[in-house]
């Protein structure tokens, strides 16, 4: 048979005890200039993003001179993706 045991008794707690040194866990903040994206930044990122488009549309349109394999599409959706890619980095 199990006996009750007291959840407000010894065992219970801190996780280390009181007067010891501290783990050395701690990370400070990183400071406010590393946090900040270059300023060419967002034109690049708007700047693939845009060109990723405008390929595709002017590879549907037959604007740009014949691919046997689909290179432009494949061009222009890379292109839209390192701008998405470079969205999720920008501070």
């Amino acid at each position: 048979m199990a006996t009750k045991t007291n959840t407000q008794g010894q065992g219970h707690g801190r996780a280390t005890p009181k007067g010891r040194a501290s783990s050395g866990r701690y990370t400070p903040p990183i400071p406010r200039e590393v946090k900040r994206s270059p300023r060419w930044y967002p034109w690049m990122l708007l700047g693939l993003l845009v060109l990723g488009v405008l390929i595709i549309l002017l590879n549907y349109i037959d604007a740009l001179p014949k691919s046997p394999a689909n290179w432009y599409t494949l061009a222009g959706f890379l292109s839209i993706l390192a701008g998405a890619l470079l969205a999720t980095r920008y501070r």
